[in-house]
């Protein structure tokens, strides 16, 4: 078994309820209230920052340069056609600048907390974990309502394009693989260090989403 598919097995319930939420599927069937997309646009947005922190902090900590650049090549994603369609979301779904800039929720806080916590660790191993649950949540919900409905409008569309498809498994597989390697050199206390970092990134993801789907 992989490292990270263990990792995976000891996230349990919380990995299930956070790649097969209501909230999930209402979105790609085009059912869930626009209320509640907007909610979670405002706080998902508020992640961005910290990702890219994360992210940075993790290509500058790779063991080689062709360790780093796959990380590279999607930080220049992130902070381009992803940061546009938060954008142009906010301008089609009507949110002015208050709505765009509500105030941050439990689990927003807890795992921008996370991330910062792990980018400030200086430990790659840890900066993997939450970035492998943060990315492989993603793909593992998207990946089955991809290609998403015709008519959905982009601001659904486009969120689950952006997290499925050859591209984004080719992130999510670069990601696993460095933890995976990672994980041989590691001790046993660095090994539960990680495991622990795994299962609290996994439960905030799970909170995320019922937070939104509860808004």
């Amino acid at each position: 078994m992989r490292p990270t598919d263990h990792l995976r097995s000891l996230a349990g319930d919380d990995w299930i309820a956070a790649t097969t939420h209501p909230f999930c599927t209402e979105l790609a069937d085009g059912t869930l209230p626009l209320d509640k997309m907007r909610w979670y646009l405002a706080q998902d947005y508020q992640f961005v920052g910290n990702f890219v922190r994360l992210l940075a902090s993790a290509i500058a900590h790779a063991p080689t340069l062709a360790d780093s650049v796959p990380a590279a090549q999607f930080l220049a994603l992130v902070t381009g056609p992803e940061n546009t369609y938060f954008l142009r979301s906010f301008e089609a779904l009507g949110m002015d600048e208050a709505a765009q800039n509500a105030p941050p929720a439990p689990p927003t806080e807890g795992f921008n907390a996370l991330m910062a916590e792990a980018a400030a660790s200086g430990r790659y191993e840890l900066m993997l974990a939450v970035l492998v649950v943060a990315e492989w949540v993603y793909l593992s919900w998207a990946t089955p309502v991809n290609p998403p409905k015709e008519e959905l409008p982009f601001y659904f569309a486009e969120w689950i394009t952006l997290h499925a498809g050859e591209g984004f498994e080719g992130v999510v597989e670069y990601l696993r693989g460095q933890l995976d390697i990672t994980w041989d050199s590691l001790s046993d206390t660095a090994r539960s260090e990680v495991e622990t970092m795994f299962l609290r990134a996994a439960k905030l993801e799970r909170a995320f989403w019922d937070a939104s789907y509860a808004a």
